[in-house]
């Protein structure tokens, strides 16, 4: 049975599904920052998940990458697993701007997280729900 890392459900606000992921945000105001994970159980590594698996990730990674850089009006996207604090495969896929906190260098441990406001939460809400029209179920949602 699929259960979502501890650490991921405390830093985290679960978005919706896709057909294989769940889809997370970061709860970090600095950068728009979604993670992806496969929601299938113990696997901390790509090469574990059946192939179609795999590739239903990268369909996945890519659709989700092509709607935020267009959405946010991305200067770059950050995308990578990495799995070093949380083993559980995960793929983040990070919007970053060129005024960003953090600029140029990668976001880990650049500056504190900064929560989001509840006013915060809703417009991204917002904006996903503009974005992720069809193979999505938004958190909540009874269809």
């Amino acid at each position: 049975m699929f259960v979502l890392d501890p650490r991921l459900v405390q830093d985290t606000v679960a978005i919706g599904d896709f057909p294989l992921c769940r889809l997370l945000l970061s709860n970090d105001s600095n950068y728009p920052w979604f993670i992806l994970v496969p929601r299938r159980p113990d696997i901390i590594e790509l090469f574990q998940l059946e192939p179609a698996d795999q590739l239903q990730l990268w369909q996945e990674t890519n659709a989700l990458a092509q709607l935020l850089s267009q959405s946010f009006n991305a200067d770059k996207l950050n995308v990578g697993a990495l799995g070093n604090v949380v083993s559980q495969l995960h793929m983040h896929v990070i919007v970053r701007f060129r005024n960003d906190v953090a600029w140029p260098a990668p976001v880990w441990g650049k500056s504190p997280a900064k929560p989001y406001t509840g006013e915060e939460l809703s417009a991204i809400y917002t904006r996903m729900r503009e974005v992720l029209t069809s193979g999505f179920r938004f958190e909540g949602d009874q269809t």
